[in-house]
């Protein structure tokens, strides 16, 4: 009966469904929103297809118009949205970007006309983005505004199968409601808005700090039905979240006859926070269950998609190894699926293969992955291709559909980081290996920073070779700083990305392979701070001198064209390199005053211990210019995200507000009540550097002037900096909190290179 009723909604809600997918209006809208004064200088021609279930390329073309217009025409929605950017990057010279936004009003006026026909075809039918915890690191606290952005983004870079993740707790609280649970034992499940993703993948439950407003629930519901609307106005198929079987802990006692299993514990938490209950897939409520889910969904937005996101052993084992047992859990989750909607494709992260891979040997790969029967019922996101693919090992995953996934970031890091040679040859090799290859994505966990490497790999969806990377920088150069007034670029500027394309962006050594960290972010210590690899290093795998000479580079480019201070795209990337510079300076200048501190004693003289306060102090002279120069822009600021959060709260209510902020100070700094995964998600930011990194370092710092290497107590060096930890998360607390010191040329002369200069780093 329920199975009929879903089939009929599918039918009345068809129609609109079907209208979204063939209007142009959207596109229409898009050019409205970035260029208003071009309106009428585009058509948009969406030709007809024979609406068949085989998967096709998109394909576009664009021309100068009998009329004279600027014509696009293509295949797909999607496909008229990349011939849209296609002609802005190619002819008019502009883009639009993460961070200050779209630079397409910068194109000369009249715009320029294509001379003959430009044409292009993807490469593969799917162009994914988004990470589940993506929704947590970047996005919590994004406003309309914000995700109009986003959208408009990845439009126009041919994403059309974005995750879509936004609000889902409403469903949950619906379904729950609905089966008896009371609003206490559901929002005591529920985690706070930072560490919702992973409530979502059931590592944790329940929030510490407060608890999850039921305002908080409503408002991200509204919201997600303006991000589904325009994901469907711009050709984006989104990928809804299905029933995954983490269930609040009362709702065995409420169906005893049901089977539950415990998940493990997560990081260390407390088993409070962790352990979460899992409903079995064999067992008739989970059918149940997820039928609700589907049917909610349906009717709060219409029958706009088949996908769905559905993980359940994120970093968390199954509770048995057992082949048939493995089998039997993706069978019934499968059926639950299928019987919720007939036409369900399961999406799930390849992740586990990796991160667990102890227990996900092939056979137990395999295994799991059988119990869905029909291949195309699934959709497997191969995470990390980049550095750890499984799409190999798994032969393909074993016929099942698959993504080739950049994922590059972990927790919002922001080291200048990328491996275009893993990002142009590989997935192309990897398109002619397996016929099961449907797609190229981007599975940030934080979309912090390096946007290029992001752009690189969606472009290479549309190409059938390797990209020229050095064509290709040099065009982001000329695109990046151009303005209708000056498309003259400085030399020194394509100086300053050729040394970067050649060093930062060019990682070979995958024993580092994803965005490094600054140490000055990590808790202080005399050990384990340099030298880290894998997916959070702090090795550099390239001469730190490059990104000094890049620096140079850059600053000369300002003084050849002295308007570049007030270009946003100019002011963005001087910023982001000076953080790089002095985060490897930072690096050099920990491991000289170790080498001192090492070879001293107890009994050193008055000089020795003179020289470390030097060398302390050259430390603290780094940070204080960085602060400075990351200061001056609200995207490097931690008060930009304080702000974000405590503006979503109802007005007058600081108790929630004062929650939003929690939520956003744990998440960067001690990740979890007790500081589980402390630094995990740390950032480089103005008032995060001087108000939290830098009074870490200096308690840590001072206790080693005054205490050798024979007397060193780690307890004791650690206290002092708990201390500052424990003082950063209160919310109201202004810590951290100060605003922009002055214009970015400014800050530079007056506060950045006379300390600079002054310990001789330049």
């Amino acid at each position: 009966m329920q199975v009929r009723r879903i089939l009929g909604a599918f039918a009345l809600l068809w129609a609109a469904t079907a209208l979204a997918a063939t209007s142009t209006q959207g596109l229409y809208d898009l050019v409205k929103r970035r260029v208003a004064s071009h309106c009428k200088d585009f058509v948009f021609i969406l030709e007809d297809t024979d609406n068949s279930s085989e998967l096709t390329n998109d394909e576009y073309t664009i021309s100068t118009a009998t009329d004279g217009s600027i014509a696009i025409q293509g295949n797909s929605l999607s496909a008229l949205a990349t011939g849209l950017r296609r002609y802005f990057t190619d002819i008019a010279h502009v883009d639009i970007y993460w961070f200050f936004g779209s630079h397409l009003d910068e194109a000369a006026s009249p715009l320029p006309r294509p001379n003959g026909t430009i044409t292009g075809k993807s490469n593969v039918p799917w162009r994914y983005y988004f990470n589940t915890v993506t929704f947590s690191y970047t996005t919590s606290f994004w406003s309309w505004s914000d995700w109009e952005l986003e959208l408009d983004w990845l439009a126009l870079h041919s994403v059309n199968l974005p995750l879509a993740w936004v609000g889902f707790e409403k469903i949950l609280l619906d379904i729950f409601r609905d089966i008896g649970l009371s609003d206490s034992e559901i929002i005591s499940f529920f985690s706070g808005p930072a560490f919702q993703a992973w409530n979502r993948f059931g590592n944790i439950q329940g929030s510490w700090g407060g608890e999850l407003p039921l305002t908080w629930i409503n408002d991200q519901f509204e919201l997600q039905k303006k991000i589904l609307e325009r994901m469907l106005e711009l050709g984006m198929t989104p990928i809804l979240p299905a029933f995954t079987g983490f269930v609040p802990r009362s709702l065995p006692s409420l169906y005893p006859n049901s089977s539950f299993v415990n998940g493990s514990r997560w990081e260390d938490f407390p088993a409070e926070y962790t352990n979460t209950t899992f409903l079995e897939p064999s067992d008739s409520l989970f059918e149940e269950l997820q039928e609700r889910c589907v049917r909610k969904q349906i009717e709060y937005y219409g029958n706009i998609t088949k996908f769905y996101t559905l993980d359940q052993y994120n970093e968390n084992d199954p509770f048995s190894g057992d082949l048939e047992y493995l089998r039997n859990v993706t069978h019934g989750t499968w059926q639950s699926l299928k019987s919720a909607n007939p036409a369900a494709v399961w999406v799930m992260q390849g992740w586990l293969f990796y991160s667990n891979s102890d227990f996900w040997n092939d056979e137990r790969v395999e295994a799991y992955l059988s119990g869905v029967e029909e291949d195309s019922d699934m959709l497997i996101l191969d995470l990390f291709s980049e550095s750890q693919p499984q799409w190999q090992r798994t032969r393909g995953y074993y016929g099942k559909p698959w993504i080739w996934n950049q994922l590059h970031d972990y927790g919002g890091n922001q080291g200048l980081y990328g491996q275009i040679e893993n990002l142009t040859v590989n997935p192309t090799q990897a398109l002619q290996s397996s016929s099961s290859l449907v797609g190229f994505g981007l599975t940030p966990e934080g979309q912090e920073g390096n946007e290029i490497m992001y752009k690189l790999l969606l472009d290479q969806a549309w190409q059938n070779e390797p990209i020229d990377t050095r064509a290709y920088f040099r065009q982001w150069v000329r695109n990046r700083y151009s303005t209708k007034h000056k498309t003259d670029v400085p030399d020194a500027l394509y100086t300053a990305w050729e040394i970067l394309r050649q060093t930062a962006y060019n990682n070979t050594n995958l024993t580092s392979n994803a965005v490094p960290k600054s140490i000055f972010e990590l808790s202080p210590n005399i050990t384990s701070l340099t030298n880290r690899t894998g997916h959070h290093p702090t090795t550099l795998n390239y001469d730190p001198t490059a990104i000094l000479e890049a620096w140079r580079a850059m600053l000369a480019a300002s003084q050849q064209d002295k308007e570049l201070w007030d270009n946003p795209a100019y002011q963005h990337d001087f910023v982001d390199l000076t953080r790089q510079f002095i985060s490897n300076s930072f690096l050099a200048n920990y491991v000289t005053l170790m080498q001192t501190w090492n070879a001293s004693s107890s009994n050193s003289t008055a000089e020795y211990r003179e020289l470390l306060r030097f060398q302390a102090g050259n430390l603290i002279g780094g940070l204080d210019a960085l602060d400075a120069a990351l200061s001056t822009l609200p995207q490097f600021r931690l008060d930009t995200l304080i702000n974000a959060a405590r503006s979503l709260a109802p007005l007058s209510d600081t108790g929630i507000a004062d929650f939003y902020e929690y939520n956003a100070r744990n998440q960067i700094s001690r990740w979890g009540p007790n500081g589980e995964i402390n630094d995990y998600a740390s950032k480089s930011w103005g008032g995060l550097v001087g108000g939290y990194y830098k009074p870490r370092w200096e308690a840590f710092l001072n206790y080693l002037i005054e205490t050798g290497p024979e007397e060193y107590d780690s307890s004791e060096a650690r206290g002092g900096v708990k201390e500052v930890e424990e003082m950063f998360q209160v919310p109201g607390s202004g810590i951290g909190m100060q605003g922009s010191s002055g214009e970015l040329k400014q800050v530079v002369e007056r506060d950045v290179l006379p300390v600079l200069r002054g310990l001789g780093i330049i």
